[in-house]
């Protein structure tokens, strides 16, 4: 249990809660733990997903007309937890279910369940005072992202603020696969690094073997969302045996 990245290159898995249904999301998370993945992101589907592609678009809206909650999503990590006791486990949220929970509640609720932290993606580290401390009490780990267009002084704030692992964006814009990986990553990643000696995960468009091996190359671990939930989109009836086989073609790119 922990956000460690025991290998030379991590790598974080994203999947939207409750597509196509809460079983099926049980069983592609379990799958991705045992092919190799060492985190796994557990998304909160949200009606706004602003900072989501049409992939993640597409999936938080079935999820959605499946009635998926914050609740639901607790209640999947402490399965999983019991099942994968080492594996590490982290909710990813918008802001606005976890304020309507409470952030007291969604916290002591989430040390319950065994999780190890969470990346609320659209809350400045500015306006996170609340929720930081929440979390500390909590002893739960507090992901921020960090972006190309971060000045110094805020990457400063969002290392300081952190722990678990850093989560520095490729790139700007909205998620989804990209056949190109961005040469300001590797220079994010730097910038970052001088500010903390946390891991540093990078995401946003990573799909092959190759892009997994070249971000591996500068980053602690890297992110895979929308490959992921793609790969569960056109997989029917066979989710988790294709999501399990992706992670481990991803893996052969492991250095």
């Amino acid at each position: 249990m922990g956000l460690e990245f025991q290998n030379k290159s991590g790598l974080v898995v994203y999947v939207t809660c409750g597509d196509p249904d809460m079983e099926t999301t049980r069983h592609v998370v379990l799958e991705a733990i045992d092919a190799g993945a060492d985190v796994i992101e557990l998304g909160m589907p949200f009606s706004d997903p602003v900072a989501d592609g049409p992939v993640i678009q597409r999936a938080s809206e079935r999820a959605l007309k499946q009635g998926t909650r914050l609740e639901d999503v607790l209640t999947l990590a402490a399965e999983v937890r019991r099942r994968r006791p080492e594996a590490g486990l982290i909710i990813f949220s918008y802001l606005n279910p976890i304020l309507r929970m409470g952030v007291p509640k969604f916290c002591a609720t989430a040390e319950e369940a065994g999780l190890d932290g969470a990346l609320v993606t659209d809350l400045p580290v500015e306006e996170a005072a609340e929720y930081l401390r929440e979390m500390r009490e909590r002893h739960l780990a507090a992901v921020f992202l960090a972006a190309p267009t971060s000045p110094a002084d805020r990457l400063k704030a969002i290392a300081k603020s952190s722990s678990g692992f850093v989560y520095a964006v490729a790139r700007t814009g909205i998620t989804g696969a990209r056949s190109e990986f961005p040469p300001e990553a590797r220079e994010l990643v730097a910038r970052i690094r001088r500010h903390t000696k946390l891991p540093v995960a990078v995401g946003f468009g990573i799909a092959t073997p190759e892009q997994f091996a070249s971000a591996g190359s500068f980053a602690d671990a890297v992110v895979v969302g929308s490959a992921i939930v793609e790969t569960i989109e056109r997989s029917a009836g066979r989710e988790a045996e294709a999501v399990g086989a992706f992670v481990r073609g991803l893996l052969r790119g492991r250095g």
